[in-house]
């Protein structure tokens, strides 16, 4: 059997979004998930969405507590992680449903502990208005993690998100996300990449991240 993966969602306010963002999780052609549905304290009605997901598929695990924000939600998914690979997935967004396993075969076939994927960015009717790749050619591409923050510190990376990516649970046996804070990945970026021998990006786009217009934010 292929190993557990664990894919951490927090949610706040999302009650329009989530069940499109859940039953893509559902759909993975990879079966043998984790998936970690962490309510922060929403007022809406997603933690009753959360455990009516939990009620029909046990692959589900649902965490209610009070709002401690994203940081605080995601490091309340990590303690509970029990997947040899961890993926975080914002309760807005979704996934094509090869993102798991072309990721997870990404890492096999590299002997990695992390692969990214690039996105796309869809309106609220899910439009595709920008699409941001991570490779130059459509083909795999392998660096070390101090030469994507490099890259990072040059302007060339773009995508310094903890979403869009899977990992070896083992980066996050320690490391956990600062709270309190805005642009949480960005703290966390040089502490997961600096020690890693290969990270590799794959070609294809398969994250969709929900840009809401500046009317609804």
């Amino acid at each position: 059997m292929k190993p557990l993966i664990s894919v951490i969602v927090p949610i706040y306010k999302v009650e329009k979004y989530l069940t499109i963002c859940v039953d893509s999780l559902l759909r993975q052609s990879y079966g043998n998930l984790e998936i970690i549905l962490v309510d922060d304290g929403s007022p809406d009605e997603c933690p009753a969405i959360c455990d009516q997901y939990q009620n029909k598929d046990n692959r589900i695990k649902v965490i209610h507590k009070k709002n401690g924000g994203l940081s605080d939600a995601r490091n309340a998914g990590l303690d509970i992680a029990q997947g040899e690979y961890v993926a975080f997935v914002d309760s807005d967004d979704f996934i094509d449903e090869d993102y798991i396993c072309k990721l997870y075969d990404a890492l096999q076939q590299n002997r990695s502990s992390i692969a990214v994927c690039g996105i796309q960015i869809i309106d609220e009717s899910n439009k595709v208005t920008e699409q941001i790749c991570v490779t130059q050619d459509k083909k795999q591409e392998l660096y070390t993690g101090r030469e994507i923050i490099k890259k990072e510190l040059q302007g060339e990376w773009v995508l310094v998100t903890a979403w869009g990516a899977l990992y070896d649970a083992k980066i996050f046996k320690e490391l956990r996300f600062p709270c309190g804070r805005h642009y949480e990945d960005e703290y966390v970026f040089v502490s997961v990449f600096e020690n890693q021998e290969c990270v590799v990006c794959i070609p294809e786009n398969i994250y969709y991240y929900l840009q809401l217009s500046l009317i609804h934010i």
